[in-house]
């Protein structure tokens, strides 16, 4: 087998974290490969909504005209509604954003994916990585596995990124273990309806369930509700399919949503997870790190994995250019890296936690308002932060 050059970095996983790790390290003047199984563009199970702190990423880094052009409404209201009362309320302009996004991932993976080949990222889909190549002292060394044809594959690179999800193949590979473990007792599941107006993001509190709307791409809706992975199973085992059960759930905890959809149109399967784990794991080893749902994973209900994603990505692609230019030494950069993703997620993931524990309504939504000050709270350090590759930031 020929074998290649060796590059700065090979990207495993080319969705959100991994897509944006790959366009910064691009533009920041690295040679990376960007890899994933699928041919974009390609759906997968999300959380959808992106939190004020991802949507502040996406315009500092040039690409949220792209999603907006792409069809992804621009979301500026909020009605939250619990215990009968029900509160709408337009979004403020924080951050140098005024408003949130909800796309399609077929979408929004394909807009960032190919922002990273333009930057100069070299994106092969179909891909698939089977292991990690080591040297003689261990120290990951590349990846090996085959291409869509079926072809060997193997490329070498200075640094190996695992952004392939929870399921990690370069996680378990690499032996990276889980650091903190919360559990996982919480489910997520959604489907999508069209034929109806969607003009705000729409939460609703019930006991032991959360529910909600997001308005998405060709006027469609993603239609959710979280709960207790007990509960979900407990409906799933009395219905005859799980859109049966699915709507069955949506009839007890949010029946007036549940009545106005009759009037629109189902328009895709419901999908989802039944136990959404929340853990920690060690984010680096030598010549490897983890970004994304790969490093860390967290229930759905609190709706910021892809604000998450986002964040680590830019954290990483930061601590592996100091390594690659010998601004700081490798071990150094990187455990400066997991320092900061452990001290970034800790406020929302421990309200994440709480909220999965679907305490009593008046206690849901007091964490409700916790969350959404941290966010807010997120999104403005990084909308101070100095851009990748620049000296200036974001313009508030």
């Amino acid at each position: 087998m020929p074998i290649h050059h060796r590059h700065d970095v090979v990207v495993v996983g080319a969705r959100a974290a991994g897509a944006a790790t790959a366009l910064l390290l691009a533009r920041l003047g690295h040679d990376v490969v960007l890899l994933d199984r699928a041919v974009f563009p390609s759906d997968t199970v999300s959380t959808h909504q992106i939190a004020r702190s991802g949507v502040v990423l996406l315009h500092r880094w040039g690409l949220l005209d792209a999603v907006l052009a792409s069809g992804a409404p621009a979301i500026r209201r909020v009605t939250f509604a619990a215990e009968g009362e029900s509160v709408t309320r337009t979004i403020k302009d924080k951050a140098g954003v005024d408003l949130l996004v909800a796309p399609r991932r077929y979408i929004l993976d394909t807009i960032v994916a190919e922002a990273a080949a333009s930057a100069g990222a070299d994106l092969r889909l179909g891909a698939t990585v089977a292991g990690l190549r080591r040297d003689g002292t261990g120290r990951v060394t590349g990846v090996y596995g085959h291409d869509d044809n079926g072809l060997p594959l193997e490329i070498h690179a200075r640094f190996v990124v695992g952004a392939d999800g929870l399921g990690s193949r370069v996680a378990r590979a690499a032996g990276a273990e889980i650091i903190e473990d919360r559990g996982g007792d919480g489910a997520g599941q959604y489907t999508y309806y069209d034929g109806l107006p969607w003009d705000a993001i729409e939460l609703i509190v019930a006991d032991r369930a959360f529910t909600g709307v997001f308005p998405t791409h060709a006027g469609q809706a993603c239609i959710w509700i979280c709960t207790p992975s007990a509960d979900a199973r407990h409906t799933r085992r009395r219905a005859a399919s799980r859109t049966e059960a699915f709507t069955a759930s949506l009839h007890r905890t949010a029946p007036e949503l549940a009545e106005r959809l009759r009037a629109g149109r189902r328009t895709a399967p419901v999908t989802g997870v039944l136990r959404a784990p929340n853990h920690l794991r060690k984010a680096h080893g030598p010549g490897w790190a983890l970004v994304g749902d790969a490093g860390y994973h967290r229930d759905p209900i609190t709706g910021h994995g892809l604000s998450d994603a986002y964040r680590d990505a830019e954290l990483l692609a930061v601590a592996l250019d100091r390594a690659l230019r010998g601004d700081l030494e490798e071990s150094a950069a990187l455990a400066g890296y997991q320092r900061r993703r452990d001290e970034a997620v800790r406020d929302i993931f421990e309200l994440t936690c709480a909220l999965a524990a679907y305490p009593p309504v008046p206690e849901f939504v007091a964490l409700q308002k916790q969350l959404s000050v941290a966010i807010d709270i997120e999104a403005a350090s990084i909308a101070v932060t100095p851009i990748p590759g620049t000296h200036h930031t974001t313009p508030a």
